[in-house]
């Protein structure tokens, strides 16, 4: 495959962002002239103009996957949104819904009144109820739990009764299930009777008369053995399983280790409940992963970025007064040295250089940290080791960068014992870096917080201050 084929779908529906984009203000401005116009044909003028323009947009709209609406959607203002939004067929909007971001989904629900929230719902399988049941309105969810069947509502029931980051939250209900004692010829007839397979169908599940799980068939088991053979024969019986209450991180890491398409989920006692898929894990990483950049940046959560000022001032405000406290403790650490910084003017130019290293170092720290969190590979065991491991990089990075840019000092200001101060603070304030970027994140993690929340912030602050008091010590007491 050429790198032009494979770059041309993400052109592509940059392409169609781009359409939708230009007929949405080719529709505004010729509404505008039209309204300008005085006359009995003004109204016709409009009413064509109008639904010209609808129909192309409408045309453009159903060539798209849902996925990619939702794309479009989420990169549009809020009144354009809508304004598409309204466009899209009701039989499409239940799967749009699913796609979107949580924010944006919030925005689209807000704009719809019961009716037709009920519409888009109606046709959801209990899974993807259970993931948009909590941003329902209670009467519309209550509703729609008594449309369905005894099956699907202790589904539904049994989905929200766990947290939403326990596989049971994501686990899908739609499955094909086997016999053991039954031959594979006698699979495929029942397979073919079948309207269509579950998404993701990698392998079919074995269970006994009780629903209890006895193995796994993977399909392709089954099309290249003899028809003539039982199940019992080809089945794998030894299957990664899951149980509802594990963590979803984790399955998600299984399945990357694993190279797994589905699985099966099973309670206590053996017994099949459902199964986890590929599409639920990559959304999981994906979400996991979006998260720990917010969290990083000291965000509470997912933000539309076309939110109201309102909402992204109540997302942002927190961490950024945290921000504005260390800064002004910073400020007063240099406070306590404006003597050496007036009778040394070169240290007011050298100290952000100081500060920025360390912070930068921190951060590098943090994130090889939260993202070995993330994998399970740090462990109490090896907390010493680590620590130490990062403190030689960060002395060795120190004594080579401090020497660097002390001989830079020493060029620029003539001053031999300002140069060898300035590598002593650079190295100091590198180990004070490296020892928080990994004290900070399992700190948190004790406190049963994020690992990631937050710690941008805290490294940062710490590394100010810090650097500044290192370099402005060492230099009040040897250079003043």
């Amino acid at each position: 495959m050429t790198d032009l084929e494979t770059k041309k779908p993400q052109e592509s529906l940059q392409d169609r962002l781009a359409q939708v984009i230009d007929l949405l203000h080719r529709h505004r401005l010729v509404e505008s002239l039209a309204h300008r116009q005085e006359g009995r044909n003004q109204g016709l003028v409009e009413n064509l103009v109008h639904r010209q323009n609808i129909s192309e947009l409408q045309q453009r709209l159903d060539e798209l996957h849902p996925a990619d609406i939702a794309h479009i959607l989420e990169a549009l203002p809020l009144g354009e949104r809508l304004a598409v939004w309204q466009l899209v067929k009701a039989e499409r909007d239940g799967d749009i819904l699913l796609e979107v971001s949580d924010a944006v989904r919030e925005s689209l629900l807000a704009d719809m009144d019961d009716e037709e929230i009920l519409a888009a719902a109606r046709d959801m399988d209990a899974d993807e109820l259970a993931d948009l049941a909590q941003e329902l309105p209670r009467d519309v969810v209550y509703e729609l739990m008594e449309s369905l069947d005894a099956q699907d509502r202790e589904r539904v029931r049994s989905a929200l009764s766990y947290d939403e980051d326990q596989v049971g939250a994501l686990m899908d209900f739609e499955m094909v299930t086997i016999r053991e004692d039954v031959s594979l010829e006698v699979v495929l007839r029942y397979l073919r009777r079948l309207k269509e397979l579950p998404g993701h169908t990698d392998k079919l599940f074995v269970v006994d008369y009780d629903g209890v799980l006895k193995g796994v068939l993977p399909i392709k088991r089954l099309l290249v053995n003899d028809p003539d053979k039982q199940v019992a024969e080809v089945m794998a019986t030894d299957p990664v399983i899951f149980h509802p209450n594990d963590e979803a991180n984790d399955a998600a890491q299984a399945f990357e280790r694993y190279d797994l398409v589905s699985a099966p989920v099973i309670d206590a006692n053996g017994k099949l409940i459902g199964r986890l898929t590929i599409d639920e894990m990559v959304d999981l990483i994906r979400e996991e992963s979006e998260t720990e950049v917010l969290n990083m940046a000291g965000l509470r959560e997912e933000e539309d970025i076309f939110a109201s000022v309102w909402k992204s001032l109540q997302n942002r405000w927190s961490w950024l007064a945290i921000n504005l406290i260390t800064a002004f403790v910073a400020s007063r650490v240099i406070g306590l040295f404006d003597g050496s910084i007036e009778k040394l003017v070169a240290l007011a130019a050298l100290m952000p250089i100081v500060a920025g290293i360390g912070g930068n170092s921190g951060n590098q720290t943090i994130t090889m940290i939260v993202r070995a969190m993330a994998l399970d590979q740090v462990g109490i065991g090896n907390t010493t080791r680590l620590v130490r491991k990062e403190l030689s990089v960060a002395l060795i990075n120190g004594l080579v960068w401090g020497g660097v840019i002390g001989g830079v000092a020493f060029w620029l200001y003539d001053n031999l014992a300002l140069g060898l101060v300035m590598t002593l603070a650079m190295t100091l304030n590198l180990l004070l870096a490296a020892m928080m970027g990994v004290l900070i994140p399992m700190t948190l993690v004790r406190m049963g917080r994020d690992p990631a929340m937050g710690a941008s912030v805290m490294i940062t602050a710490v590394t100010d201050s810090g650097g500044f008091f290192i370099f402005l010590g060492l230099a009040t007491i040897f250079l003043v």
